[in-house]
């Protein structure tokens, strides 16, 4: 058993990550497919919109449950709920469509050939999710995953697993057919690296740390089976001296202190401009300070504990190892006076940084700021690009045209211009580098789930004519 927040989950063993191949291999071949995987779009759509609407009955429910399970306050919780519900709704709407972009016609150069493709699901799937939106982050999968047809199997963080749990409790309610979605909870090196290694799993999609992403590529390249990452991230906000201080503070704070700080997104690199330096980072003190930290269920929370010890400790770690190497620690970088209990750590803001400290190279995962600035927009990119991240990044400037041309030299799957996270089921997300690749979200996020089959024949009552006929010799 594993230890939650919320009580104890089971500790699957490599025989439970069998059980579950095997069930989700039953679910695609049942009735020759016909019951899931090769079944009518409007099929799959049907489910997803019932789960959708499970979901926002017991929404409130749930968004407590998330909350009280990864620490974060309960309004970012149940915000997560409606992207849940809108995520299941969304790919309902693309499952439905699917059946009408099948045998979409390939022009070709030869008027005796004619060809089209189908898109077929992948098959059996394996899904590994983070602890810091439990739901969500595993929702951005899930609900792609059964639009296209394929049986999914989930591994939710140890961290954080009672909401996928609920989930499951959700699809049996709705009827989904046996098989189709499965979940096991556990650590990762036995039930994610099961996972990861086995041979009927036919595609790995993982939301993680780098670390652990390089692990299941190096599994998954053992049988040939394709993978996309979603990893880690030391995501940049550079801030030009043309802005509106107050409100760009307040998106640099947000970009930074969100989710408690544990974004893989969070842009938590602050490149400024060194003519407004000193009057903005004074202001995100300012904003910083006032942010309400508290228990996550308490009206107004802004700021909720770290998701457990271990990585309370990892992030006082790097905040000590900064003062050490010679760095400021603005504002935060402890535990707030007024909380006793908990895996509280203020916002923090650093300055005084090099780009060789740690605090600048590596991702935290947690509430702190560093900041250094620059001088030209050269300086800035260079800044800005001199990392093994490429996730996020965020451009702040009144300057529409600088605005585009720093989007277009950042090296990164995400650039926000004048705001940061924002994250919309619509367009797609992912990232460059040891960030990882492939992309979820949008109708990219449907595509990581099928395959590509091209059809051609040959409709000519010719002769192909290459050999000579036996009956002409």
């Amino acid at each position: 058993m594993v230890d939650t927040n919320a009580g104890d989950i089971p500790a699957a063993t490599k025989e439970d990550v069998d059980l579950a191949v095997d069930a989700a291999k039953r679910a695609i071949s049942r009735n020759k497919g016909k019951d899931w995987s090769t079944a009518s779009g409007s099929v799959r759509a049907g489910y997803l919109r019932a789960i959708a609407s499970k979901i926002t009955e017991k929404k409130n429910e749930l968004g407590k449950l998330e909350s009280i399970d990864c620490g974060k306050p309960l309004d970012e919780a149940l915000a997560d709920l409606d992207d849940v519900i809108s995520c299941f709704e969304y790919y309902a709407g693309l499952a439905e469509g699917l059946d009408a972009k099948q045998k979409a016609p390939v022009s070709l150069p030869m008027d005796t050939f004619k060809s089209h493709v189908l898109k077929e699901p992948i098959g059996v799937v394996a899904l590994i999710t983070p602890w810091n939106y439990p739901l969500l982050m595993a929702t951005w999968k899930i609900a792609p995953a059964l639009a296209a047809g394929c049986a999914a199997i989930l591994k939710p963080s140890e961290l954080a697993s009672v909401t996928c749990l609920e989930l499951g409790e959700i699809c049996k309610e709705v009827g989904l057919p046996p098989g189709v979605f499965n979940i096991v909870t556990g650590l990762g090196h036995e039930a994610g690296a099961s996972l990861a290694s086995h041979p009927d799993v036919d595609k790995i999609s993982f939301t993680g740390s780098s670390a652990t992403g390089s692990k299941i590529m190096t599994a998954a390249a053992q049988l040939i089976k394709p993978v996309s990452l979603e990893l880690g991230g030391k995501s940049p906000i550079v801030v030009f001296e043309d802005v509106d201080l107050d409100k760009v503070a307040e998106w640099t704070i947000f970009g930074c202190f969100f989710t408690n700080g544990q974004i893989c997104s969070a842009t938590s690199r602050l490149i400024v401009h060194e003519s407004i330096a000193v009057e903005f980072v004074s202001k995100l003190v300012k904003w910083a300070e006032n942010i309400k930290i508290s228990d996550p269920l308490e009206k107004g929370c802004r700021l909720g504990p770290i998701v457990s010890e271990a990585q309370y400790k990892k992030v006082l770690n790097f905040i000590s190892t900064a003062k050490s190497e010679g760095a400021t620690i603005l504002t935060g970088g402890r535990r707030p006076e007024h909380l006793k209990k908990g895996y509280f750590v203020e916002p923090t803001i650093v300055t005084d940084v090099t780009t060789s400290m740690q605090i600048w190279r590596e991702e935290v995962f947690g509430p702190v700021l560093s900041v250094k600035t620059f001088s030209t927009e050269e300086e800035a990119i260079d800044l800005a690009n001199d990392t093994h991240y490429g996730l996020g990044s965020a451009v702040m400037s009144n300057d529409l045209e600088k605005c585009e041309r720093v989007s277009k030299a950042l090296q990164a799957g995400i650039v926000w211009i004048n705001c940061a996270q924002p994250s919309f089921i619509q367009a797609p997300w992912g990232g460059i580098k040891r960030s990882g690749f492939g992309r979820e979200l949008g109708e990219w996020g449907l595509d990581n789930y099928l395959s590509v089959k091209q059809v051609t024949r040959y409709i000519s009552n010719e002769q192909w004519g290459w050999y000579q006929s036996p009956s002409k010799l």
